[in-house]
């Protein structure tokens, strides 16, 4: 309880600049992780080896108070222009060309697919896993079709919904691999959210900022647990709602020309996706958990 703030003086060193943009940078990808669907924010805080240091905080705020501020500060400020300046092509992109745009994050999910398997599967893997695996994954899929069914994809936006937009990306913080812009694209939220955030729209913005704070602050040291408690069954519950989330979002009435072109968008997720995974276990992190 004695910690004291560090010196702004040992701070600014070069050394230190450097690894503070750097982590500036790795929130931006984050960010952009956040905001684009398939992708998970989570995901990339754990490829950047951020994810550990962050749950280690959330569920202990005060333990090194000071350090953990300076250190997330610049991955915060990083995440904030990801999620804002990206926020616009995805705009663009659901305006002008929806099934082309969740074609290529299909892709993106499929080719980040093997390398979350194989995490999983760190810990060993019994046949149960694969049965936690199916029922989530159904299940995920099943409670995305019925919310179809009461929403019709069309939910009138209001404060409610903005903080319950801000608790689901929260958690795709705090549960590496959920991605929660799926769920948001299907419950017709994902698209008039990026538009208020491109516009700086705080009726939007500040519900979403305190959704996200009550999510990691309530489930933080929840999934610090289970994690640590359970690492195989979380995982496997993960892949399962990535599987069934994925599906749930794949557009339908494609046609003529444009089956093309989604079908190379599709190849080129996968592909770029699955490079940057082979490429991060060339540069393996410390132990998650």
């Amino acid at each position: 309880m004695n910690e004291t703030k560090p010196s702004i003086k040992k701070m600014l060193t070069p050394a230190n600049t450097i690894d503070w943009l750097l982590r500036m940078l790795k929130g931006v990808l984050i960010g952009i992780g956040a905001i684009l669907p398939g992708m998970s924010g989570g995901v990339l805080a754990v490829v950047f080896g951020i994810y550990e240091p962050m749950v280690r905080f959330l569920a202990n705020v005060f333990h090194k108070f000071w350090q953990n501020v300076f250190f997330f500060l610049p991955i915060g400020i990083g995440g904030v222009l990801g999620v804002v300046g990206f926020s616009a092509v995805v705009e663009f992109a659901f305006d002008k060309y929806p099934a082309q745009f969740i074609w290529l994050f299909v892709g993106f999910i499929v080719g980040t697919f093997p390398t979350l398997f194989k995490t999983a599967g760190k810990q060993g893997r019994k046949p149960w896993h694969w049965l936690v695996l199916v029922l989530f994954a159904a299940g995920t899929l099943a409670f995305m079709r019925w919310g179809e069914t009461i929403t019709a994809g069309n939910i009138t936006t209001n404060l409610f919904t903005w903080l319950l937009s801000g608790f689901i990306f929260g958690l795709g913080l705090v549960v590496p691999g959920m991605s929660p812009s799926n769920f948001l694209i299907y419950l017709g939220l994902y698209q008039p959210m990026a538009s208020g955030i491109r516009q700086l729209d705080f009726s939007v913005i500040i519900p979403l900022i305190i959704g996200v704070v009550i999510c990691v602050l309530v489930f933080a040291k929840l999934i610090n647990w289970l994690f640590k408690k359970a690492y195989t069954f979380m995982y496997h519950f993960i892949l399962g709602v990535v599987v069934g989330s994925t599906i749930a979002i794949i557009p339908s009435g494609v046609s003529s020309w444009t089956i093309l072109v989604c079908a190379v968008l599709f190849v080129v997720g996968v592909i770029s996706s699955y490079a940057l995974s082979k490429v991060d276990e060339r540069h393996p992190h410390e132990s998650i958990f």
